[in-house]
């Protein structure tokens, strides 16, 4: 299966470089891996100590991160490298200043993994969630470096757990530790001989809790808010702003504001959103040039602050939940104790599950429903605090998995 593996990766490589011709994502996945080494080899000396963190995407970045920010800021010599398999991880962070290099992880051939562990030379790896990639593993397991798993999950359709997989879960006792999730990740590893588990949780309850605590003051949300009942509505999608825009236009009372993110910012898209509100409506690139008080609903049309936003909201919407792909993030309305609506595609993120069952998050399919709760909340306090606390709740009890790993890595 190994054999059969390494000559599937290298005709991989073969048709990413002709689908790189027509497939911009693609494109920018085969032309970055390019210059990795010379990257590399720009930053890490063969005298530096180095710690190597890798994230298949943006995801798996926010629950690595806040490990690397510990990790960095009590070894602040150490070289960090941080990489990404996915352009939509690397593109947005490949200029994070934590890390003293941010790259794309080089395909797992048997070269790659040799010549990237030469020169990185790391004393520390940490893979974050997921990705086992056979070659690498196999050449940190023979180098002896330590290598541990954080905010893991496993699946019994893995082929880890299957009767052909053998051969990869050989490839998992280059693991000198797997901090997971959940108890059935453990109970799985378990069942294949791995005793060296502990059950952390997720490190994104750590990162998220971690944002109340900054500064999140915007003055200009402030003067737009007027100490009046607000509404965030963040990462939205057409589907989300028609059911939104009909309650702006048809049932909103003038106490009332709203705060629109959405998740695509394109100019032609912005206009049509605005155009279709009724009450009076400011862009985010217009703000310096009015009077934000007199507005009824601010349309964000710039990215990279929907998180501080969050902080001022009474009620918020995450979009997402009409799409395919799903709902947006709702952990971080929840950190700041407010009630959180969403789509009804959900189902397959934990986070959103569970906050549905505690009430503290509310599923709409149509924008009736979305109507009834917005009323709702609005006009009984006591309900909307009630389910702002449960969501507050949900997130500080799942704190700690940050300082779980940390103190293993300091034994």
């Amino acid at each position: 299966m190994y054999f059969l593996y390494n000559i599937f990766i290298f005709i991989t490589r073969f048709f990413l470089q002709i689908i790189a011709l027509f497939n911009k994502k693609i494109k920018l996945f085969v032309d970055g891996r390019k210059i990795t080494f010379s990257k590399l080899k720009k930053v890490i000396s063969k005298n530096d100590e180095v710690i190597w963190f890798h994230c298949a995407s943006l995801g798996e970045f926010e629950q690595g991160r806040p490990i690397i920010e510990k990790l960095k800021k009590e070894n602040p010599t150490t070289k960090l490298v941080l990489t990404f398999f996915s352009p939509s991880g690397y593109e947005v962070r490949k200029n994070y200043k934590v890390a003293d290099v941010v790259c794309y992880l080089p395909l797992d051939t048997q070269s790659n993994a040799k010549k990237f562990l030469d020169i990185v030379h790391p004393t520390l790896v940490v893979f974050v969630k997921y990705e086992f990639w056979p070659n690498i593993l196999k050449e940190l397991k023979k180098r002896e470096i330590k290598t541990i798993l954080v905010s893991g999950i496993f699946r019994k359709n893995q082929s880890f757990f299957k009767w052909y997989g053998s051969w990869m879960r050989k490839i998992l006792q280059v693991f000198n530790h797997f901090f997971v999730q959940d108890a059935y990740s453990e109970e799985l590893l378990k069942s294949i001989g791995f005793s060296n588990v502990t059950v952390s949780g997720d490190t994104r309850f750590d990162r998220v809790f971690e944002i109340t605590k900054q500064n999140n003051e915007l003055q200009f949300i402030e003067q737009f808010k007027n100490n009046t009942y607000t509404l965030v509505a963040g990462s939205t999608w057409k589907e989300d702003e028609k059911m939104l825009v009909e309650y702006i236009n048809n049932s909103a009372s003038e106490n009332e504001k709203f705060i629109i993110a959405p998740h695509n910012i394109n100019a032609k898209d912005i206009e049509e959103l605005k155009a279709a509100i009724s009450k009076k409506v400011v862009l985010f690139s217009n703000k310096n040039d009015v009077k934000l008080q007199d507005y009824q609903v601010f349309i964000i049309d710039t990215v990279g602050i929907l998180t501080k936003i969050y902080s001022y909201a009474n009620i918020a919407y995450v979009g997402g939940g009409f799409t395919k792909t799903g709902v947006h993030n709702v952990l971080e309305p929840a950190t700041f104790g407010v009630p959180i609506l969403i789509g009804s595609n959900y189902n397959k993120f934990r986070e959103a599950v569970e906050l549905v069952n505690k009430k503290a998050c509310f599923s709409v399919n149509n924008s009736k429903k979305l109507s009834v709760l917005l009323k709702k909340f609005f006009q009984e306090e006591q309900k909307r605090v009630k389910a702002g606390k449960q969501a507050l709740n949900y997130v500080v009890e799942r704190t700690g998995a940050t300082t779980k790993i940390l103190y293993y890595l300091k034994k």
